[in-house]
């Protein structure tokens, strides 16, 4: 079959472009949420624990955290289109096996592999914007942060429609004619990259790549045991896998600072200006995006609040990301990247601090809760478009491997916020009160987080 995109250097077709890239990058945030409302149809239909049932998500998240920055290398050293199309048929061939899997084992296996491939979209998305889209780059790069938001609120109703009135099967099924679709419109639309990268090197990073996925992997055991243990066999397990982990972490960063080809950047990570960036991004956006996800259990706990009404919180705070990211993304070249930081840090603060409060008198706990959880996504949306671009601006020429970056600063802001608050809630009567302090744990700590804005680097108009 010949290929049919445009040859580097002619026109691009950017609004066809564009919905490639949308429609991907919407699968992938279709399918971070979908499973959850799946869990249990997949634990009766596998007849496996809810342990290795809830190993389904972890592994997908392992799987991604992981792929992120190595998606963002192959990008840069092979070319975006390719591993963007590449990543297409790695999560929609994963997705026609999660649907077909006759044993828990082997679906845990083609979860990791399906976030191998969505781990793809970020990191090639941006950079075929960054490279095709010159001076609009800013603007189509800003407009991702509606669009996960939209999957995000997509994921639970689609999820809940085919446990109810299908099969769980279908929650994976859905990705194939959709990535099918993908991978054909990429092939026609999607211009090539430039002929030549000749001064990326070849080599693969093995040895930082497995140190990281062992450090990952290692942490993610550590919080499973802390929050499942039952004695002390359980708590030395904890205690050796998060030295495993450490020490593994340890050994990548002193591993990348001397190998001549190291697969991340050590500047990308804690140089000047990025490491501020991406701490930023965990601690402003990943711990934000961990603590509401436990908004329908809070809901549920606290002021039981059933299933469905519990979950259309996150409807509420999706909704506001996506009005307030594409009004950001408006004004962003007049605002600069600080004031958002600011205006959006207050909202969200607002938004927790409200979550932890028990309702005013005269209004009920559902429209108090989907108030607060609106305020938390409006001070999302506002921050997203600055956080993109602060970071994109300081090297576009890396633009994969920053987008990668800062999607695993939020993925790995996330885990952490999930992984503690299980633990501690693993054995804990009375968890509503216990989420309550969470929410005012996090207003604080982004309070303090303030102090960061003034280190982002700041601009106005393009880049």
């Amino acid at each position: 079959m010949r290929d049919s995109a445009r040859p580097a250097g002619a026109p691009v077709r950017r609004k066809p472009v564009f919905a490639v890239i949308a429609m991907a990058l919407l699968m992938m945030s279709i399918d971070s949420t979908i499973v959850a409302t799946a869990l249990h149809a997949i634990q009766q239909g596998l007849q496996a624990s809810i342990n290795l049932t809830s190993w389904t998500i972890t592994a997908y998240s392992f799987g991604f955290v992981l792929m992120l920055p190595i998606s963002g290398k192959l990008a840069e050293r092979f070319g975006r289109r390719r591993v963007f199309m590449g990543s297409t048929l790695a999560f929609t061939l994963a997705s026609l096996g999660c649907g077909m899997a006759d044993n828990i084992y082997l679906l845990i296996i083609l979860r990791a592999v399906q976030a191998a491939g969505g781990a793809g979209f970020t990191p090639t998305a941006t950079g075929i914007i960054v490279d095709h889209f010159g001076a609009a780059r800013d603007r189509y790069v800003s407009l991702f942060g509606s669009i996960f938001p939209v999957g995000a609120m997509m994921g639970p109703v689609f999820g809940g429609y085919f446990v109810a009135y299908s099969s769980w099967r279908d929650v994976f099924y859905v990705n194939v004619p959709l990535g099918a679709a993908i991978f054909l419109l990429a092939w026609r639309f999607i211009p090539h990259d430039a002929p030549s990268r000749g001064s990326v090197s070849r080599k693969m990073d093995i040895q930082g790549i497995a140190l990281l996925g062992l450090s990952l992997l290692a942490g993610m055991l550590a919080a499973t045991i802390l929050g499942e243990r039952r004695g002390g066999e359980d708590l030395a397990g904890f205690a050796v896998s998060l030295l495993v982990a450490l020490a593994a972490l340890f050994c990548f960063f002193r591993h990348i600072r001397r190998t001549d080809t190291p697969f991340i950047q050590p500047r990308l990570i804690y140089g000047p200006n990025f490491g501020t960036v991406n701490l930023v991004n965990m601690i402003y956006s990943g711990f934000v995006i961990g603590g509401m996800a436990l908004a329908p259990l809070y809901a549920t706990n606290r002021y039981g609040i059933d299933a469905v009404g519990s979950g259309t919180l996150l409807t509420a705070q999706g909704a506001a990301a996506m009005i307030c990211s594409l009004t950001a993304v408006v004004l962003l070249r007049r605002t600069g990247y600080r004031l958002p930081l600011y205006v959006g840090s207050a909202i969200t603060i607002a938004g927790l601090v409200l979550l932890a409060l028990p309702p005013a008198m005269g209004i009920s706990p559902y429209a108090w809760l989907a108030f607060a959880a609106f305020l938390v996504g409006a001070g999302n949306g506002t921050i997203n478009p600055s956080m993109r671009n602060a970071g994109l601006q300081l090297a576009p020429e890396s633009s994969s491997m920053l987008a990668a970056l800062r999607t695993l600063s939020l993925q790995i802001g996330a885990i952490a916020t999930i992984s503690v608050v299980a633990a501690i809630l693993a054995h804990q009567t009375d968890m509503g009160r216990i989420l309550a302090w969470v929410y005012a744990s996090l207003a604080v700590i982004r309070l303090v987080a303030l102090v960061l804005v003034k280190r982002v680097p700041e601009q106005r108009g393009s880049w």
